[in-house]
């Protein structure tokens, strides 16, 4: 199971090395991109687990008004430099430091993947509450359920740790916290050790 100092550790550690392997192009981008687009002019967005600041927070700077959240240093660092100007929070997605309905959309890249699997709903029960109602989430998932960790993730030297939920759970889990899931899409990712897919699930706050 994750531990959640070992993860911020990892990210203090390994910042610069993510940052460089971490791409703003490809489909997950343009994922994003659409995604963004169909929201209200200038929306809210709140990026949960930003990390340095790409490649959601320098989008949505483009036409919104982002928030970025991470409970690494290091990460909120690259951050700032990165997307000079965007209001960046240190905290803790199961315990988010943000008010009730403040923003349109929440986006949680390559996040929700490094929390205990028992907090995974606490985390989007907490983004159902800091969405507005009929706002919208986009986060990425595993297929599979699994936990574990990499010694050596990125030949970086440090030690990274996962809790996937695996992408039917975490369907079911959207759904108890109030959301509808309205589509989903398989994308190869870049920084695992073999070929896999990585589901991104879109999904709508009721009400």
């Amino acid at each position: 199971m994750s531990d959640r100092d070992a993860v911020r550790r990892a990210y203090d550690e390994m910042a610069e090395t993510y940052a460089a392997e971490r791409s703003e192009r490809g489909r997950g981008v343009e994922i994003l991109t659409a995604f963004l687009d169909s929201l209200p002019e200038n929306p809210r967005v709140l990026d949960a687990g930003c990390g340095q600041g790409t490649p959601v927070l320098r989008r949505v700077a483009e036409s919104g008004d982002p928030v970025g959240l991470d409970f690494s240093r290091e990460q909120l660092g690259l951050a700032y430099e990165t997307v000079p100007g965007a209001p960046l929070v240190r905290g803790d997605m199961t315990a988010l430091p943000l008010e009730a309905d403040a923003f349109d959309a929440v986006t949680a890249f390559h996040s929700l993947i490094h929390v205990p699997s028992g907090d995974h709903e606490t985390v989007l029960a907490e983004f159902a509450r800091v969405v507005r109602p009929g706002g919208r989430v986009l986060l990425t998932e595993g297929i599979e359920e699994w936990s574990g960790a990499n010694p050596d993730w990125l030949d970086s030297g440090v030690e990274m740790r996962w809790d996937i939920a695996g992408v039917e759970e975490t369907k079911n889990q959207l759904e108890r916290a109030g959301f509808t899931v309205e589509d989903e899409w398989r994308v190869t990712d870049e920084l695992a050790d073999d070929e896999v897919e990585k589901p991104f699930l879109e999904a709508r706050l009721e009400g």
